[in-house]
């Protein structure tokens, strides 16, 4: 009887709640990836059952890349994550390094200072950014992107690698200072091997807000094939009250998949590189 009733229990505080919690979370994929199979027709038929596929289709997809410039909207995208994310990258790791082992006058303030500024919504910076574009006449190009988003990018990441950086032991720098490195041979070679999990949390936070940003992407690079796909998706597949509901469901799924892809690949270190920087401070 005692078994029976700690099985029950655990059904229903523990695999019972992890069942509803997996459902409610893994239901937009679902439904995204059935409505993007489905035919036009199907979807707005009461008579079929909008949770089931009765008829299978590549049509959504099919016009999402020869209807539209989707190849090149992934293209674009891709290139600006994938340099903006290695900028803000290479920026943060000399930010917080500094800030988590160097000691100069304001040092403290300047911690706080970098993720206060973070915390400054990108809808009051697009205006003096927008004039700085201009004035480097770079509207429209990859440039645009790729310098405008390590201002929101580096504050964040600068502050989670000096949280890491600090759990690193002081110990083993001052063993290698002592057998004569610098401090840029300590960061190369001691520091960034140490602080994997970190730089990857830092990575795929950088990549994950530079796939899925919206505003700069449409004030800077808009027009034509220079689109990136938050911003194709929206001006290309929604005219007017018509939406392309396979096609959209289809981008949907086409643009989460390489974020899907990198979480389940490097998921634990994430995790694990929050958690460590967020321990110490």
């Amino acid at each position: 009887m005692v078994g029976s009733e700690r099985l029950t229990n655990r059904l229903l505080n523990i695999y019972l709640p992890l069942v509803f919690y997996v459902v409610f979370l893994l239901f937009p994929f679902y439904w995204m990836s059935i409505v993007s199979v489905k035919p036009t027709n199907d979807l707005f038929d009461l008579k079929f059952n909008p949770f089931w596929i009765q008829r299978f289709t590549w049509e959504n997809y099919t016009y999402l890349f020869r209807e539209t410039d989707f190849g090149e909207w992934l293209k674009n995208t891709l290139i600006v994550s994938v340099v903006s994310t290695a900028l803000s990258l290479s920026c943060s790791i000399f930010a917080g390094y500094a800030l988590a082992r160097l000691r100069f006058p304001g040092s403290n303030f300047l911690g706080v200072g970098i993720f206060l500024a973070y915390l400054v919504p990108p809808t009051l910076l697009f205006l003096p950014l927008a004039q700085v574009i201009a004035s480097l006449e770079i509207y429209n190009t990859y440039w645009a992107l790729i310098l405008t988003y390590p201002t929101q990018l580096i504050p964040f990441a600068s502050w989670l690698l000096m949280g890491y950086f600090r759990t690193i032991p002081r110990e083993i720098e001052e063993s290698a200072m002592a057998d004569g490195c610098t401090r840029l041979q300590i960061l190369v070679r001691m520091i960034l091997p140490l602080s994997v999990p970190g730089l990857l949390s830092a990575g795929i936070f950088c990549f994950t807000l530079c796939w899925n940003e919206f505003l700069y992407a449409l004030i800077f690079m808009s027009s034509g094939p220079m689109k990136t796909i938050p911003v194709g998706v929206v001006s290309d597949l929604i005219k007017a009250d018509t939406l392309f509901w396979g096609s959209l469901m289809a981008a949907a799924v086409l643009g989460s998949f390489p974020i899907a892809l990198i979480y389940s690949f490097f998921v634990k270190y994430y995790v694990s590189g929050l958690t460590a920087g967020a321990v110490k401070g």
